[in-house]
This record gives structure tokens, sequence and C-alpha cells, in this order.
């Protein structure tokens, strides 16, 4: 008996739809030019910012967290933003009571001639160049790192940001203060000079005195630092939902132009 070769052609019309529209689910899903493919590339693009905050003495990160309601800009959509929690650590300007602290702070008030624990500091700072390193690693480029933090964070931020080896995006030291003395300067790299820094500062501080925010300028500019500085009357040692609405316009100042040049 012949075995027949003519084959069904309903049979046939079934497979070559069945061959199509396979083709097109496999296309559309790969094209990098699909809508959807675009979309998740542009979320990949603006999630390539990061933003690390570093809380004030006896803080924590978590009870900071609020503060990135207040970046509404759609720039900060998909940032990316960490607050760590300082480790538990003795302070001698509160009689060595142990609480969450970045480095130890000799008295308080804090004024322009306080002495300084730099060895404290410094080991700090080698936490934070860890941070910013994993997350450099991880495809964020340093121009889109930003380094911010109130009190003794704005003080940890401001040695972290000078004395780390490359430019970063800025950073912004909010009531803070200049945690070591100007032999340091020759520490810094040139690119570490090119890190724009805001400073802002409330007038009425009593904790860390305004003068003590005044001597960082002289500093800074014996650094070779850019540093555009903000007072606020009639603040004391707190942060103001206007600072932070200053810092955002300034980040995303900042962002623009770095998209822009790259």
């Amino acid at each position: 008996m012949r075995t027949s070769t003519v084959t069904n052609p309903i049979v046939l019309i079934t497979i070559a739809l069945l061959s199509t529209i396979f083709f097109f689910v496999i296309f559309f899903q790969n094209n990098p030019y699909s809508s959807s493919s675009s979309s998740r590339k542009a979320e990949v693009m603006a999630a390539r910012t990061f933003v690390l905050w570093l809380h004030g003495l006896g803080d924590s990160g978590p009870a900071n967290e609020p503060i990135k309601t207040i970046f509404k800009s759609p720039e900060f959509r998909n940032t990316k933003w960490l607050f760590p929690s300082a480790p538990s650590n003795p302070v001698s300007c509160n009689h060595g009571m142990v609480m969450p602290s970045w480095f130890d702070i000799l008295e308080l008030p804090l004024t322009a001639g306080s002495p300084k624990d730099e060895s404290s500091v410094l080991k700090a700072v080698k936490n934070v160049h860890a941070v910013i390193d994993q997350e450099i690693s991880g495809g964020i480029k340093p121009e889109n790192v930003y380094i911010c933090g109130f009190s003794q964070g704005g003080a940890l931020t401001l040695a972290s940001v000078l004395l780390y080896p490359k430019t970063l995006g800025g950073g912004s030291v909010f009531s803070g203060w200049v945690p070591f003395n100007s032999s340091i300067i020759k520490q810094f790299t040139e690119d570490a000079r090119k890190t724009p820094i805001l400073w802002s500062h409330g007038i009425d501080d009593k904790t860390v005195l305004f003068e003590a925010s005044q001597a960082a300028l002289p500093f800074l500019q014996e650094a070779g630092v850019t540093c555009e500085f903000k007072a606020y009357p009639d603040l004391g040692h707190s942060i103001s939902t206007k600072e932070l609405q200053y810092l955002e316009s300034w980040i995303k100042q900042r962002m623009q132009s770095s998209s822009s040049s790259s």
C-alpha cells in the first residue's frame, strides 16, 4: 500500500499561523526598540542615581526615611536611597553614654574651636567609602552619587566626600562642622576637590553653633572646594522643609548636567 504525501491543507495553515504568532512574540519581547523594552531601559537609566543619608547623633536611619518623600520631582522617582544607622558607641560629650554615633564627639555645643577626634572620624569615613564603592561597582557612576547628612552625619558627609578619591555628584551638609584640622587638606585628591558642597545651617543653632559653620568656609576655600552656603534665620538645630526643597533642586540641577554630559 502506497503512503500518501499530501498533507491536510488545514493543518498547514494552522502550523503557519502558529509560527507567525511565535515569531512576533519573540520579536517584541527582545526588540530593544519596542515600547516595553524602552520603558524598562528608561527605568534602569533613571535608577542610576544614589543618595546616601547620614543621620545625627543618637538618631537612626529608619527615622529619617520620610525625608525622601519631600523629593517629588520625576527625576527622583527611581533614585536609590539608603538610610543606614550608626553603630552604638560611647560618646564623650554625653559622659561616655553608649548611643548611635558615627564617631566620638568630645564636647557640646560645638564651636569653631572645639577639639576633634580625627582617628574615629577617619574610621567612620572608611565605612562610608565602602558603601560608595559597592554602589559604584554595581554600575552607578561616581558623578551620580550624593552624600547628605545632618549634624554629626553632616560632618561625616564632609569628611567622606573630601577624602573619597573620585569626584562625586555632591555632598550636602546640614548643621554640620569640619571634623578635622586643616593639615588633612593635603590628603584630598584633585578629583575630590571637584565635588561640590551644599552647606545649610540655622543661625539660631545652639548645638552646633553658627560660628562652626562659618569656620568651614575658609577651610574649604583653602582646599579649593566649591561650596554654596545657605544660612536660615530663626532655625535651630534641625532640618526644615525649605532646606530639603532646596536640596532637591540642587541635586536635580546636577542630575541634569550629568545626564547631558554623558
